[in-house]
């Protein structure tokens, strides 16, 4: 199977070097010539459109910051759309909104192509290793087809229904991330504000019915001070933005949302649009005179554990 990979930034070209790394015919696409080049070093061919991309290959992999980007990249005058014939398979790994992945999936179906979304959940340093997990929704068979590359882009592969159904849980996923996240900035306040060691508190937390995906991973870069977890603000936005208007089109209320978005625009307007997500516990440093340092945590996460195939849950 021929692959071509769209958007190769902070995740979606370590997902492209997996590929890569394990041995998969692949032809990569994205503005940043640097990062092209790098690949074509290694291997990859390089395609000078979406559409020339689409042409090649029988599987088309889009991973980009936003929605609106993506429908640039798939409508455009040399887009993906323009290069598609029947059979070919499109996989949206970008985080996005399922109303969006289905208005583009129908255009899809329309060339007599495939469409599934396929967003990514763990971190940047696992998707560098091929052990972060993936979401998949479409058409199950189309799924089972491409299996092959999906295990070794990530460890635990995740088939959720319908298409738009993987980009609606990973949306929630992210919100949650992104409540654990602003509410650490809280703890970490309260136990600096008693002393504790925190060191021990960070093992304390990890060990007990409080522990969180976040906090083993987040905190980390928060103690070292680098604060960097290779995503940033502007992205958490986004992404609490996609699960509101969720929850709007539903017709539900929530209490806790419109506080971590405000809480993280407040971050925003302080720090910075690309300032990295974890600064948001700053706001609690800064308003309470105090900082969360300690030492022998690392300045950027590093997955240690082994690259395996990955396989379906």
């Amino acid at each position: 199977m021929k692959i071509g990979f769209v958007g190769l930034g902070n995740v979606g070209g370590k997902l492209a070097g997996s590929l890569l790394r394990n041995k998969f015919d692949l032809t990569v696409r994205d503005l940043d010539k640097n990062l092209t080049k790098s690949f074509k070093d290694l291997g990859a061919k390089v395609a000078n459109s979406a559409k020339e991309l689409a042409e090649q290959v029988d599987l088309i992999i889009t991973c980009l910051p936003s929605p609106q980007i993506c429908a640039e990249v798939m409508e455009g005058e040399n887009g993906i759309l323009k290069g598609l014939s029947k059979n070919k398979i499109w996989l949206e790994m970008s985080t996005t909104d399922e109303a969006e992945v289905k208005r583009i999936g129908k255009k899809i179906i329309a060339k007599g192509a495939i469409p599934l979304d396929g967003p990514v959940s763990g971190g940047c340093h696992r998707a560098a290793t091929g052990n972060i997990a993936i979401f998949v929704g479409g058409e199950i068979n189309t799924f089972k087809k491409i299996l092959p590359a999906l295990t070794v882009m990530g460890r635990k592969i995740l088939h959720t229904g319908e298409l738009g159904t993987a980009s609606t849980l990973k949306v929630i996923t992210n919100y949650l991330a992104s409540v654990h996240l602003a509410a650490l900035g809280e703890a970490w306040t309260v136990a600096k504000k008693f002393n504790l060691d925190l060191t021990k508190t960070y093992k304390g937390i990890a060990v007990s019915s409080g522990n969180s995906f976040v906090h083993e991973t987040e905190s980390q870069v928060i103690l070292n001070g680098s604060y960097n977890i290779n995503f940033t603000m502007d992205l958490v936005l986004k992404d609490i933005g996609l699960f509101d208007n969720l929850a709007k089109k539903l017709n539900t209320t929530l209490e806790i949302s419109p506080l971590i978005f405000k809480i993280f625009k407040d971050g925003q307007k302080k720090y910075g649009s690309r300032a990295w997500s974890s600064m948001i516990v700053k706001r609690m440093e800064d308003v309470n005179k105090i900082d969360f340092r300690a030492n022998g945590f690392p300045e950027e996460l590093v997955d240690n554990e082994p690259e395996e195939k990955g396989y379906e849950i």
